[in-house]
C-alpha cells in the first residue's frame, strides 16, 4: 500500500495541489445574478416565407453563476437563436426560449428569459406591382399653371408577406415641390410604402417632369 502511495509521488502532488487550485478559485468566485437585453437571431429561415406578425427584437435575459462566467456573459455578443427548420408552410407557431436557444456560457444558470416564447406568423412571400401616386406641396408661382406632367416609371414592384402585398393599393411619392417652378422642371424624388412590411425592389425613386405654362 505504502509503495502505491510513494509510486509517482511527485505527479500525484502535483496533481492534487492543481486540483485544489481550481476547486479554490471556484470556491471563491461569488455568483452574481444579471439582466441584460440580447437580439433574436434566426437558423434555418425557410426562403419561401416571411413572418408577417410583429415579433420581438429583443429579449431580456436574467441569470446567475460564477462572478467570472457572468461577467463573461454581459462582454459576449450572445443571442437568441431561434431554429425554424420545422416550418414548412404558412400558420402560427409558437417557440420557447431555453437555454438551449441562448447558448450560455458553461455554469451559467438560466433563471427566466422574457418573453419567454415567441409567437409567429408566417406567410408566403409574393410579389406585384404597384402604382405610383405623386402629391404635390405648395402653389405655382402666380400666372403659371401645369400643362403636361410625366412619371417614370410610374409602378415599382414590391415584395413580403402575401396578405399585406394583396392588401396594398399604391405607393407614394415624396411631394413634388410647386413653390420652386419657373418653367418646365425635372425633380427626382424618393418612393415609400405606407406598410412597413413592404419592401420596393430596385431604386426607390421616381424620376418627375413637368412642363408649365403661362396663364390658367
Amino acid at each position: 500500500m505504502m509503495r502505491f502511495i510513494t509510486r509517482n509521488f511527485g505527479w500525484k502532488l502535483l496533481s492534487l495541489v492543481a486540483a485544489f487550485g481550481v476547486w479554490l478559485n471556484i470556491a471563491s468566485d461569488p455568483e452574481l445574478a444579471t439582466i441584460i437585453s440580447v437580439p433574436v437571431a434566426y437558423r434555418n429561415y425557410p426562403r419561401d416565407l416571411v413572418i408577417s406578425s410583429e415579433s420581438a427584437g429583443v429579449i431580456s435575459l436574467e441569470a446567475r453563476g460564477p462572478a467570472r462566467q457572468i461577467r463573461s456573459l454581459t462582454d459576449s455578443h450572445a443571442a437568441a437563436v431561434i431554429d425554424l427548420a420545422s416550418v414548412n408552410g404558412p400558420g402560427e407557431r409558437t417557440f420557447s426560449l431555453t437555454a438551449a436557444e441562448l447558448a450560455l456560457p458553461r455554469g451559467v444558470e438560466l433563471v427566466r428569459a422574457v418573453p419567454a416564447q415567441l409567437r409567429f406568423t408566417f406567410e408566403r412571400k409574393a410579389t406585384r406591382t404597384l402604382s405610383i401616386e405623386l402629391p404635390f406641396s405648395g402653389a405655382l408661382p402666380a400666372g403659371l399653371s401645369i400643362e403636361h406632367q410625366q412619371m417614370n416609371p410610374q409602378e415599382l414592384n414590391v415584395s413580403g408577406p402575401e396578405s399585406h402585398v394583396l392588401d396594398a393599393r399604391s405607393l407614394i411619392a415624396d411631394p413634388f415641390d410647386l413653390t420652386r417652378v419657373r418653367g418646365d422642371m425635372e425633380q427626382t424624388l424618393s418612393v415609400y410604402s405606407a406598410d412597413p412590411e413592404l419592401r420596393i425592389l430596385g431604386a426607390p425613386q421616381v424620376r418627375v417632369k413637368i412642363q408649365v405654362k403661362q396663364g390658367r
